[in-house]
């Protein structure tokens, strides 16, 4: 059970079909959390034009949207996920100084 121990992030990304948006913001995940979170997160893709219900639960308004379940409190970032910046601080994540 040391793996899920070291998952501190449970990310959840709503998205409406493979639109460049969603995409661009999966792909932008992807890379923060390698950069910054490695071997520490999960991300759930929820694609809202196969799970429309799913929208509900975390009142999702506009995709593509972040969710961040866990840690709480939650927190949610609406857009592509192109500023790196703006992500990090939403998600509450100190950059790691590497560059």
């Amino acid at each position: 059970m040391e793996l899920e121990e070291a998952i501190k992030y449970e990310l959840r990304l709503y998205v409406a079909g493979k639109t460049a948006k969603s995409v661009t913001a999966l792909t932008n995940l992807k890379k923060y959390c390698e950069e910054h979170l490695k071997g520490q997160y999960v991300i759930e893709v929820i694609d809202l034009l196969q799970q429309p219900q799913l929208a509900e639960g975390d009142q999702i308004f506009a995709v593509p949207t972040l969710v961040r379940k866990v840690p709480e409190p939650i927190r949610k970032i609406i857009g592509d996920l192109s500023n790196e910046e703006k992500v990090l601080v939403g998600l509450n994540i100190r950059p790691v100084n590497n560059k």
